[in-house]
């Protein structure tokens, strides 16, 4: 398996992406696609792609994102998606549409060396939350930027208002110690929760008019897959699956049992929905 060269604080996150957990998230494209979906749809209504752009889409994971924006800037536009994921970006590679104008890099958005001022549009679907530096990073990714050029991602908002995730993770910490706290300045999935801290960076990057839209939309956990869908995609991804790992089987199940618990009042149906809340950002050079 390749794995990109990078800057040496991002090594970790790197590891990561391309170890057993990176694996789970391409071996779980479809489900998670279908989950994530509705925010992609969301992202491309406010990034507003044009036809002829060139847009850059950092941390694109299996591509559904690129996929989209090369869609939108067809036929004379292209889409770079950019991942440090290879077992990700390998599905991405396997999925694309043939006939799109589309290409992928397996590289760190951090010291990339971008071509100055080729792109019109840099864009990203909570795959900029990890950067040990994101000022530096940012200002490496602006530079790829025209002098025309703009911004837009979705990252998520306060843990406590997206129990979608949350909640199952309290329902595991009956049975298991909690993680170490991740410090407010640390990269995961949270890291850009606070709309001073995102403001802060973009700016010292050298992005102008800094926008934050906050918008909130109901997650099905489920994805249409009923109670013991959700239970498994718990399990499987996310802050819950983490806490259990290296845990004995029965500590397990028991975890299980709590999650199917905290899910079941919420399934309607086939689907299992909890709040989701997201920032649309939005900037210029």
């Amino acid at each position: 398996m390749e794995q990109p060269s990078g800057h040496a604080e991002n090594a970790d996150q790197i590891a990561y992406w391309n170890g057993p957990s990176g694996q789970r998230w391409a071996d779980r494209h479809a489900a998670q696609e279908n989950l994530l979906g509705p925010i992609a749809d969301v992202l491309i209504d406010r990034a507003r792609p044009r036809p002829g752009e060139r847009v850059l889409d950092v941390g694109c994971g299996s591509g559904a994102t690129t996929f989209a924006f090369a869609k939108a800037v067809a036929p004379d536009g292209f889409a770079l998606g950019l991942d440090v994921s290879d077992p990700m970006l390998s599905q991405a590679r396997a999925l694309a549409p043939k006939g799109l104008p589309l290409d992928f890099v397996l590289a760190d958005a951090t010291v990339h060396p971008f071509e100055p001022a080729s792109f019109d549009l840099l864009a990203s679907r909570f795959g900029v939350m990890f950067f040990a530096d994101p000022i530096a990073s940012f200002t490496n990714l602006r530079r790829a930027l025209k002098r025309t050029g703009r911004l837009a991602f979705v990252c998520w908002r306060e843990p406590k208002e997206n129990p979608w995730m949350m909640a199952p993770l309290m329902a595991v910490y009956k049975h298991v110690p909690k993680m170490p706290p991740v410090g407010p300045e640390e990269p995961g999935p949270f890291a850009f929760a606070s709309e001073e801290r995102v403001t802060r960076i973009l700016k010292g990057a050298g992005f102008v008019d800094v926008a934050m839209e906050p918008h909130n939309l109901p997650m099905d956990v489920a994805i249409g897959g009923g109670l013991d869908a959700a239970v498994d995609g718990a399990l499987q991804i996310g802050p819950a699956s983490r806490a259990l790992q290296g845990h004995p089987p029965e500590t397990y199940e028991a975890a299980k049992a709590s999650i199917r618990e905290m899910l079941a009042p919420f399934l309607k149906g086939q689907s299992v929905a909890l709040q989701g809340a997201i920032w649309i950002v939005t900037a210029k050079v």
